[in-house]
């Protein structure tokens, strides 16, 4: 099919040109005298994504899964106790891990659409008199139900239980796009990865772990040994890595800090609330309901749409694809046929959302949706005008000579284009 593939899925996401021309290069020696000079850089600057002055970042050739292994595994041991929430299939497979591992899980289960219960996290706290629970388990954004959760508000149930218990947060499909502090929030194993808010190919695991987590690793006791945060900060200590690094995603990830730091965190966040806002208001003028029981739960990078009853969401996904080259996220475990999501984050603007917008209308009404064409679109674009910002002036502008300059070429100009 001609023309590109529009990639809206919750990640993989977009990779921007910028970081795809900085991947394309020979293969060098990740051993040579000059490495470092790529690698120690990286390492100070994802300090600055998880927002740690204290804590250690480390990155594996890995995904976000084998982030979860190695900030359990090097801080834990077989038959300690861990609390998790689970309101998604992220949630579940974060548990399964845990227990592969050999942990005990408490697991509280919420409705899938809601997000972590802080008040119930601290009463099973208070009720933890012996301090057996060593760790809290929780997803900051459950991409498959579109539900961001309140992390600075578990710290605080944590705290106010007066629990040791390590704070272990699943940010794959949050940090960078969505509000996240590393430090103020108390984290102290902060786990993501490359393919989402970094708009990297997915292969980089990324993890930051504060002092007191680190501190864990010589009683900790699960097996580890690729994943052996002790190997990787001897060999970091001199920027290297203990084992053969993707030297292509590392300078990736380089380029990418690069956008991130040119944009602005802050200006990231506030462009993805914008845009998600935009998708929600498509979403309300077909007359549909996100996954998210409640608006304060709704997240910024994903928008899990819910379908109407007869309707399989599978079917949205498939049509989008196959006819119109539009890819959307299929809904995962117990929501599979019930919606189907959106992803708006990483490398976008709204021009690309309303062609999403508008390729799901399409589908939706060859599946039998009785959506109004345009309704969705309309409405995103709607609220992109009232949000956005003021032009700012051009020089001299508002001169009539200055217009009459503008609209007839100078000699020079003319000169230039023929």
């Amino acid at each position: 099919m001609p023309g590109r593939n529009a990639l809206f899925v919750p990640g993989p996401t977009n990779t921007p040109d910028r970081i795809l021309r900085a991947m394309h290069r020979a293969m060098e020696d990740h051993r040579s005298s000059s490495f470092p000079s790529l690698t120690r850089p990286i390492l100070s600057d994802l300090r600055r994504v998880f927002r740690t002055e204290e804590g250690q970042c480390f990155v594996f050739p890995a995904t976000g899964t084998g982030m979860w292994e190695a900030a359990l595994a090097n801080t834990l041991s077989p038959g300690d106790r861990v609390l998790a929430s689970r309101y998604g299939q992220f949630g579940h497979l974060f548990i399964d891990c845990a227990q592969r591992l050999g942990l005990r899980v408490d697991v509280q289960d919420e409705e899938w659409g809601t997000g972590a219960n802080p008040q119930r996290i601290e009463d099973a706290l208070r009720a933890d008199a012996n301090h057996e629970i060593k760790g809290v388990l929780v997803v900051h954004n459950e991409t498959a139900t579109g539900v961001t959760s309140d992390i600075a508000a578990v710290r605080r149930a944590i705290d106010a239980a007066h629990h040791p218990a390590l704070l272990y947060v699943d940010t794959v499909s949050g940090l960078v796009s969505l509000p996240f502090e590393m430090d103020a929030w108390g984290v102290d194993a902060a786990i993501t990865g490359s393919q989402k808010g970094f708009m990297l190919p997915a292969g980089l695991g990324l993890l930051g772990m504060s002092r007191r987590a680190l501190a864990k690793r010589e009683s900790a006791r699960c097996a580890r040994v690729f994943f052996d945060l002790g190997d990787m900060m001897t060999a970091n200590a001199g920027g290297y890595f203990p084992y053969t690094p993707s030297v292509p995603l590392l300078y990736g990830l380089r380029e990418s800090l690069d956008i991130i730091f040119e944009e602005g965190l802050d200006a990231i966040h506030a462009r993805h609330h914008r845009l998600a806002e935009g998708c929600r208001a498509a979403v309300r003028a077909w007359g549909l309901s996100l996954c998210a029981t409640e608006p304060t739960w709704a997240s910024d990078t994903v928008s899990a749409v819910m379908v109407p009853p007869g309707i399989d969401g599978a079917a949205v996904i498939d049509v989008a694809y196959r006819r119109y080259d539009l890819a959307l996220g299929a809904g995962l475990s117990r929501m599979a046929g019930k919606l189907f999501r959106i992803g708006h984050l990483g490398d976008l603007n709204e021009l690309m959302l309303l062609g999403a917008l508008a390729g799901v209308e399409l589908a939706l009404r060859d599946v039998g949706i009785p959506i109004t064409f345009g309704s969705g679109v309309a409405a995103a674009q709607d609220w992109f005008r009232a949000t956005a910002a003021p032009l700012a002036p051009r020089d001299g502008a508002g001169s009539p000579d200055a217009q009459t300059r503008a609209a007839s070429p100078s000699r020079e100009r003319m000169a230039v284009v023929r």
